[in-house]
C-alpha cells in the first residue's frame, strides 16, 4: 500500500514562531512570550524588566543654563533691548537640557522653570553690565563682579512689566521643553 507524503508547507508569516512556546503562553494572550521572557502562570505577578540606566547629568543642565544666560546677556548688551524670542530660547534650552539629562522625573519641568528664571535674570544682569561698562568705559568683568550692587540697581530701575513677561515666557518654555524632551 502506498501512502502519499504531504508536501511540506512553507511556514506561515507571523511575529514569532509559536510552536516552541505554545505551552508557555498564558490563555488569551495574542502572542507567545519573547524568547527568554518569564511567562509564569496566568494571574501571577512578573516584575517589570529593569529600565535602562537612570539619566541624571546635572552638569549638562548647569552648563546649558549658564550658556543660555550668557548668550541672552550678550544679546541684551549688543542691542540694548530685551528680546522676547531670546527669553523663549533661554527657557527652551534649559528645559531641553533638563529633559534630556533628567528623563521623566515629574519634578523636572518645575525645576527647569525655576532654573530658566534664574538664567533670564542673570542674562539681564549681564546685559546691564555690558551696557554700563560701555557707558563708563570700564571692562565688563570689573563692572559685573566689582560693582554688582550697581548692576542690580540699574536692573531694578530698568525693570518694567515687559521684563517680568519675559520671565514668565522663559519659565513656560522651560516647563514645556522639559516635558517634551523627556517624552
Amino acid at each position: 500500500m502506498s501512502q502519499s507524503i504531504p508536501s511540506p508547507q512553507p511556514p506561515q508569516p507571523g511575529p514569532v514562531d509559536a510552536a516552541p512556546y505554545a505551552e508557555q503562553a498564558p490563555a488569551g494572550a495574542p502572542y507567545p512570550p519573547q524568547q527568554g521572557a518569564f511567562a509564569g502562570q496566568p494571574g501571577t505577578f512578573a516584575p517589570p524588566a529593569p529600565a535602562g540606566p537612570a539619566r541624571s547629568n546635572l552638569a549638562l543642565g548647569v552648563v546649558a543654563a549658564v550658556a543660555a544666560a550668557a548668550l541672552y546677556g550678550l544679546v541684551i548688551g549688543a542691542t540694548k533691548h530685551e528680546i522676547g524670542y531670546a527669553a523663549v530660547g533661554v527657557g527652551f534650552v534649559v528645559g531641553l537640557a533638563a529633559g534630556k539629562a533628567g528623563g521623566r522625573n515629574p519634578a523636572l519641568p518645575v525645576i527647569s522653570a525655576v532654573v530658566a528664571l534664574g538664567s533670564v535674570y542673570i542674562g539681564q544682569l549681564v546685559g546691564e553690565a555690558m551696557i554700563g561698562a560701555k557707558a563708563v568705559h570700564m571692562g565688563f568683568s570689573e563692572v559685573f563682579f566689582q560693582h554688582f550692587d550697581v548692576v542690580q540697581q540699574a536692573w531694578k530701575q530698568d525693570a518694567d512689566p515687559l521684563t517680568f513677561l519675559f520671565f514668565a515666557i522663559a519659565a513656560f518654555a522651560a516647563f514645556s521643553g522639559a516635558k517634551k524632551a523627556a517624552a
